[in-house]
């Protein structure tokens, strides 16, 4: 009766210390920690600190400047702390940093990498460890197909942005067309969509090429662009390839009525670099501007307070500050850090952000989008979509002015 006693008092003891240091633990969190594996350094180094970085980097400023997250299992709020590797724009090693952030490092939470392949492939690493994904700058018609649970849509892609450009065209009395894109995902699958849609609109593609990352000239493919007697020349490209293109074009005097490209006009770099009379007419993947809302205004606005500097993304940036922002609340109504249930939250529930009201479809894909393509007009990137969300009508591109 005695050992029977004493292990019961023995066993009182150690459910009684079991939770006494689970109190402890908790207690003793004192931030969180974000881990993201992206591009540094390489062929996509220069996108991602133009066009991503700094509005995760706005996120992490106003939300610490908050005092944090609050987190109703802790008891109080826990700032933000990003933990960061470069993946060299490399996959494998992107892929290997993220499995180490996730693995090793046990980070909280982790952010995208750069670019629509890399995010298809850390977006099954985040749904096998069950770490949730906010996509970032990318976006696949693939990981649609997969319903990944633990992955999170938050640009529009394909889907949405392809439809819209043969309307814009028809506007614009566009029959012929040639169209150019990189090797990546993001360039196979607007192209791929591209191509029948247009068909169908009654434009003809007269000329389809492909080139891989890293290029360093396009000249040739201009200049068959050009003596195919096209209206429209389409690159699906990324930033430096934009800037390499639209180069090149006034280089050669080579003019087309309509000069689209998906990721790069919508920037304002690219604005500055050529001159706002040069790229006047140049259409581009995006799109919102300050007239697309009061909370698109107020974003523009809060994002110069803070940094003291122009928004320079007209792209993706309300859309990546936008699913921050949901995601913080979506924390703060799980009051935990478990990811199956902050993902039960973000799955279901609509937050007010940047962009409005924030939420995703039964795909967990993001439903409220500004805009997919814009132009450059007067120096301004408008949003030229067909309908209410219209912020000016689309125009033919004057000829590159002459030096």
């Amino acid at each position: 009766m005695k050992n029977r006693a004493w292990l019961g008092v023995l066993v009182f003891v150690v459910v009684i210390l079991f939770f006494v240091n689970a109190a402890e633990a908790k207690q003793g969190k004192d931030k969180i920690v974000i881990g993201q594996a992206v591009s540094l350094s390489g062929p996509l180094a220069v996108s991602n600190a133009v066009v991503s970085a700094p509005y995760y980097d706005l996120w992490v400023k106003d939300v610490n400047a908050e005092g944090g997250i609050y987190v109703k299992e802790y008891g109080k709020k826990l700032p933000v702390e990003l933990l960061m590797y470069d993946d060299k724009s490399d996959r494998g090693t992107m892929t290997r940093l993220l499995e180490k952030l996730i693995l090793e490092d046990k980070v909280d939470f982790i952010l995208p990498p750069w670019g629509t392949g890399n995010l298809y492939a850390a977006a099954l690493i985040a749904n096998k460890y069950k770490y949730i994904l906010i996509g970032g700058a990318g976006g696949a018609e693939k990981l649609k197909n997969l319903r990944l649970p633990y992955f999170f849509q938050s640009l529009n892609f394909s889907e949405s942005q392809v439809p819209i450009l043969p309307d814009i065209f028809n506007e614009l009395g566009v029959k012929r067309v040639a169209m150019i894109s990189h090797e990546d995902l993001h360039g196979v699958e607007y192209s791929t969509m591209a191509a029948p849609e247009l068909a169908r609109r009654e434009i003809e593609v007269v000329m389809k090429k492909t080139y891989p990352m890293g290029v360093k000239d396009l000249s040739l493919l201009l200049k068959k662009a050009k003596s195919a007697n096209v209206d429209a020349f389409v690159g699906f490209s990324y930033p430096d390839e934009c800037m390499l293109i639209t180069g090149q074009a006034i280089q050669l005097g080579i003019n087309f009525k309509v000069f689209a490209l998906s990721v790069g006009p919508a920037f304002t770099f690219y604005r500055n670099a050529f001159g706002a009379k040069t790229v006047e007419g140049v259409i581009g993947g995006g799109a919102w501007n300050p007239k697309s809302s009061p909370g698109a205004r107020k974003f523009a606005e809060h994002f110069k307070e803070v940094t003291g500097k122009e928004m320079g993304n007209y792209w993706g940036s309300i859309y990546f500050y936008s699913a921050m922002q949901h995601f913080k609340q979506a924390v703060e109504k799980a009051g935990t850090l478990d990811q199956a249930k902050i993902r039960a939250v973000m799955a279901t529930e609509k937050f007010d952000t940047a962009l409005g009201p924030f939420w995703y479809d039964e795909r967990q894909i993001s439903v409220n989008h500004p805009g997919e393509w814009g132009q450059w007009q007067n120096g301004v990137f408008e949003v030229i979509d067909p309908g209410a969300k219209r912020t000016a009508a689309p125009i033919a591109k004057p000829a590159w002015p002459k030096k």
